[in-house]
């Protein structure tokens, strides 16, 4: 994706602010655990966990009865680099079911997230929770690659902030590739509709830096701690529901 223009500053003053942010940054290493920040950035629909509307089409040639649509929603914690966030909810659907020659398949439906600010801002001070210029969220986006069988997906991580362009994203050239594993067994919750609850974490994926954040990028990524190769964890707590495709309008 190409860079907006109206993205970066081009007044006097608020390339001004920049350069104090810029500064705060190199100086603002601490580590995040405030709670609340002044930076409220908006925070888009998320579908409930039983809403099947981004089921995705099937495959030819397969059978609708043993296919089904997945519904999975997730409040994931996530250590990344220096700052730790609790994530809003992620929804995400897909279908799975025999392919015609009998090997499972899969087909992606859609993801769905919301910013979550992150305590200190772009300075990890508190100046970064009561600045509103220098406030900062974190999004997560879908990758590109998902295998809900073995626990294996990606994810990008959108920076948000007054004094960030739009594209300034964690993972932006290669996304953060996670292995999820399970915390213990599944627990049915209902039968009718169906509800599974699981709980799965990764501590083994390596992050990357954050790319096209303009000028602020290399003192974004001392303040992150990112490229970080090691001491990074997605945990959460997740349910999912489904539907045979026949069931589905």
């Amino acid at each position: 994706m190409t860079k907006s223009a109206a993205s970066r500053p081009t007044s006097a003053a608020a390339r001004r602010v920049a350069a104090v942010a810029g500064a705060a940054v190199l100086a603002g290493t601490a580590a995040v655990c405030a709670p609340g920040v002044a930076y409220s950035a908006p925070r888009s629909g998320t579908p409930s966990a039983t809403d099947f509307s981004d089921c995705p089409p099937l495959p030819d040639g397969v059978d609708p009865v043993r296919w089904r649509c997945e519904v999975h929603t997730a409040a994931p914690r996530l250590t990344i680099g220096k700052i730790t966030v609790n994530l809003a909810p992620i929804t995400m659907t897909h279908a799975e079911g025999p392919l015609p020659d009998g090997s499972k398949g899969q087909v992606w439906g859609a993801m769905h997230s919301a910013p979550t600010a992150v305590p200190g801002g772009l300075t990890g001070t508190p100046a970064g929770d009561h600045t509103p210029a220098l406030g900062m969220a974190i999004q997560p986006e879908y990758g590109g690659r998902s295998d809900f069988y073995t626990g294996r997906f990606s994810l990008r991580f959108r920076l948000i902030g007054p004094l960030l362009p739009h594209d300034c994203t964690i993972g932006a050239s290669a996304p953060v590739d996670f292995q999820l594993k399970r915390s213990g067994p599944s627990k049915w919750v209902s039968q009718d509709p169906p509800v599974i609850e699981f709980s799965a974490y990764d501590d083994t994926f390596t992050a990357p830096a954050a790319e096209h954040c303009g000028p602020l990028t290399p003192p974004l990524n001392r303040r992150l701690g990112l490229p970080a190769a090691d001491h990074n964890l997605m945990s959460y707590d997740a349910s999912y529901t489904f539907k045979t495709y026949d069931q589905l309008p």
